[in-house]
């Protein structure tokens, strides 16, 4: 873990596409395209798959206008996400960081991780039951299976952000034509799909399942992946080059969403037709569905649920890389932290397992599509800690210029914000208003009205803090202390510098590196580890060939040394590489390390990195690494 210093929002593919020398045309087009689809994934993921099959199932085609409804918001606020991207080189979280104070942000921050640890919830369990469709695996193991797509990322990350937003769109054209095909199998009525677009909700279970849609089609953490991804595409920073960034990223993100939204629609009307049609209003689960489908579409069709478990495995794991994007772009935004991909992958794959495996566990399977759409409407309630920082902040004329907002532009988002605080609200009272009609839940009556008072303390926060504070604010993300410049510089002078050495062909290219930092002046201690099958059993016992062999060229190397006029003394290590270089490095008290780096990459990297790693964090002293 390392704390970061004013670098980009996602550094590592940051302007990694360049588009400033590319001239207009269809290649400048679609040099532009592939961010909207990476967020585009998290609208049709298998949260989507829940709330979408428990509204077809229970009210039929009666909440499509939701889904249409949910787009068009979704349109309006990913288009302000990738403006603020595009225009102020910030993702959310950055941005908030600049806006709000320390303990504010660190409540936003934790909000954020909530919904992503739900929005991963909903993709572990998709993938489970998909791999339990097509394989008869229970459904814990493949939870536990989930896991392993850690490694698929990392590899992803290697490949680069452009064959990274290729795999997705392969995964969204897979969950598109299964559902094309489930549709015209199942051969719904135009006129009753009409019918779902006129506003109406039947019941307070209507506005359940209808909050959970909105939750899992509107998520925050794409607001704040959209808005660090536009960034890895490098512009012209003039007038004229963010103008067309804008227009050619609204166009992609109108693509890419409409598509995820004929995803869910497809859904949905799928479940309308094949179980609501027919008396089947209780398929609340996911796996109901696929076996009905099996039953209602004919005995010898067996395409339709082939494809239904197929396109499910594909929209869990299509998710599951962009939700580890968001979280990297969270966690380095608002805390100034940065870990492995890896590591942070296995972090939030991990908060999303746990709770799916206990509940497994304790509860049954059964309830597991339960928790599906409750990880929706939890996605939902954070939506307002997302939406209103970025209203302000795409309206403020002083960072944003002449692209801030238009005015009804910014009534139109505040009409979309205040409908989702509303619905979000009731839907609380609603459930609060259980709790409270019963004796017995004083505990829990506490806890709703502190958590209600935090949350609504925190809503007008956000809401009014733009208002109160008229004070203008520098903008930097790099918070660096002012300094008027280079103070008196003090010059090490190093006295034993270590060289560890691998006895390779670049012996002598470290070695010269360690000579030009001592100037001549220094002592030198050359260190090898000796890591034979004798040495890692018996240690300094040891006395086989490699041993007697290394410890020869150690000496050598430093009667070579001698003969130079150089003062320099060997030791040998043994066992493990990392561990003896730190002991000798301590025991010695050498005050500067040059280590070799032979820049591997993919699983070499994971297996010759860690020697670096380990000792860098270990050691206090400076450590030149030099590349080989």
């Amino acid at each position: 873990m390392t704390r970061i210093k004013g670098e980009a929002s996602l550094s590592d593919v940051h302007e990694s596409v360049d588009v400033s020398r590319k001239k207009i045309g269809w290649k400048k087009a679609l040099a532009f395209f592939g961010p909207a689809y990476l967020v585009s994934v998290g609208y049709m993921d298998p949260g989507n798959w829940a709330t979408d099959l428990a509204g077809g199932s229970q009210f039929g085609y009666s909440l499509l206008w939701v889904l249409l409804m949910s787009n068009l918001m979704a349109l309006l606020l990913q288009g302000l996400s990738a403006r603020l991207g595009i225009v102020r080189g910030r993702d959310l979280a950055q941005a908030n960081r600049e806006a709000y104070a320390r303990p504010v942000n660190l409540m936003l921050y934790v909000l954020a991780e909530i919904a992503i640890a739900a929005c991963d919830l909903a993709e572990v369990l998709g993938m489970a039951i998909g791999i339990q469709l097509l394989t008869g695996l229970p459904l814990i193991w493949g939870v536990a299976i989930t896991v392993f797509d850690t490694i698929l990322l990392l590899l992803l990350q290697k490949l680069g952000i452009r064959k990274m937003e290729a795999f997705i769109i392969g995964l969204i054209a897979i969950i598109g034509l299964s559902f094309l095909v489930e549709i015209l199998i199942a051969s719904p009525a135009p006129a009753a799909i009409a019918t779902g677009f006129i506003p109406r909700f039947v019941n307070d279970n209507a506005l359940y399942i209808a909050i959970g849609i909105i939750g899992a089609t509107v998520m925050p953490h794409n607001l704040y992946l959209h808005s660090a991804l536009v960034q890895t595409r490098k512009i012209n920073r003039t007038r004229e080059g963010i103008k067309q960034a804008l227009k050619f990223n609204f166009i992609d993100s109108t693509i890419a969403l409409n598509l995820a939204f004929l995803v869910n629609a497809a859904i949905l009307i799928l479940a309308a037709k094949v179980f609501f049609e027919v008396g089947y209003t209780n398929v609340a689960e996911i796996k109901d569905a696929h076996r009905l489908l099996d039953e209602l579409l004919g005995k010898n069709n067996k395409l339709a649920p082939i494809l239904f478990a197929l396109a499910l495995i594909a929209a869990g794991q299509s998710s599951t890389v962009t939700g580890t994007l968001a979280g990297q772009i969270v966690m380095e935004g608002y805390l100034r932290l940065r870990i492995n991909p890896w590591m942070r992958r296995l972090l939030t794959r991990l908060l999303a397992i746990i709770p799916a495996i206990l509940v497994i566990a304790i509860a049954g399977e059964h309830e597991v599509d339960s928790l599906l759409v409750l990880s929706q409407v939890i996605l939902s309630m954070q939506l307002g800690f997302a939406i209103i920082p970025l209203i302000h902040f795409v309206s403020d004329k002083k960072t944003m210029g002449e692209f801030a907002i238009k005015p009804y532009v910014q009534f139109v988002a505040w009409v979309v914000t205040a409908i989702l605080v509303y619905l979000n609200i009731r839907m609380v009272l609603n459930e609060a208003g259980k709790v409270f009609s019963q004796s017995g839940n004083l505990g829990w009556e506490i806890l709703i009205i502190v958590g209600g008072a935090a949350f609504l303390g925190l809503l007008g926060y956000i809401i009014f803090h733009p208002i109160i504070n008229k004070r203008a604010k520098e903008t930097s993300i790099t918070i660096h202390p002012h300094l008027e410049g280079l103070q008196q510089l003090t010059i090490p002078a190093y006295k034993k510098i270590a060289v560890a050495l691998d006895f390779g062909k670049h012996d002598n290219t470290l070695l010269a590196h360690a000579i030009g930092q001592g100037q001549g002046n220094a002592e030198y201690l050359l260190i090898h580890v000796v890591e034979s099958a004798s040495a890692r059993l018996l240690g300094k016992e040891s006395d086989d060939y490699e041993t007697q062999h290394d410890e020869a060229r150690l000496q050598l190397y430093v009667q070579q040394l001698h003969e130079q006029g150089l003062t320099a003394t060997c030791q040998l290590g043994f066992r493990h590489r990392s561990e003896e270089i730190i002991r000798i490095i301590n025991e010695a008290q050498a005050d500067m390390l040059v280590i070799g780096a032979h820049r591997h990459s993919g699983l070499k990297d994971w297996l010759y990195g860690e020697t670096i790693n380990s000792v860098r964090h270990e050691l206090k002293i400076p450590i030149l690494v030099v590349n080989l």
